[in-house]
């Protein structure tokens, strides 16, 4: 009789409570983000000329482009738990985040095994002369943090705060990770001004909400990430 009165958003976010119905989700999102990467290795192994002229560049952009997916989606979180009002979606903020950092770091991988052959010199030449490359690869760096302060335990030896303060450079990131992808294309800009748009959109969530609580009577600081 209870769960008759709980709303659509009430009685998802008990689901996602339950720490069964928690596991069989995560699950089930492992398998969807390893996906892309799955089916990438099988035409890699079994047909590579569906991977066109330049199977390289495929390789390059797939990585790359599910590398920032996951980081608008890691950042899409917020703003749907509350929009929805799911605060259960939080719980799955970490593993979109690490996944995320994993499709940067095979992007950087293929990038220094397929398009520059494991030449340092060379590697060490386009991340200082061609700003793409620069930006991406600040974008991964900075990444490193944050996937390794990512636990529990690591919010309980930084405090509160402090984590908070750290896990804001996911905003610098995200837009690194766009200017990346926009400086790469020479002409067709299309696609990098869709996921501008979005991160506009998700950056801008977080500046109208700040604002708003802080303009309300009696409020502190908000924690909006």
């Amino acid at each position: 009789m209870k769960t008759t009165s709980l709303s659509l958003s009430q009685r998802v976010d008990e689901a996602l409570r339950d720490t069964r119905l928690r596991i069989g989700v995560k699950t089930l999102v492992w398998l969807a983000a390893l996906y892309p990467l799955a089916a990438l290795s099988l035409k890699i192994v079994s047909d590579p000329l569906a991977l066109g002229a330049n199977p390289a560049e495929t390789i390059l952009h797939v990585t790359g482009d599910w590398a920032l997916r996951f980081l608008l989606l890691t950042l899409a979180i917020t703003p749907l738990r509350r929009i929805a009002n799911i605060g259960g979606l939080v719980r799955f903020r970490r593993l979109l985040g690490l996944f995320a950092f994993f499709y940067g770091a095979v992007h950087l991988g293929c990038y220094i095994a397929f398009d520059r052959y494991f030449v340092l010199g060379e590697i060490g030449a386009d991340i200082i002369k061609r700003p793409f490359i620069t930006v991406g690869f600040a974008a991964l760096v900075l990444m490193i943090p944050l996937t390794l302060t990512s636990t529990r335990a690591a919010v309980m030896r930084l405090g509160g705060a402090r984590w908070q303060d750290l896990h804001r450079l996911v905003y610098v990131v995200a837009i690194l990770a766009v200017l990346h992808f926009w400086w790469l294309v020479k002409r067709d800009v299309t696609e990098p001004l869709i996921y501008a748009a979005i991160l506009a959109v998700l950056l801008g969530y977080r500046i109208i909400a700040k604002v708003r609580k802080r303009s309300a009577p009696g409020s502190g600081s908000p924690s909006v990430r």
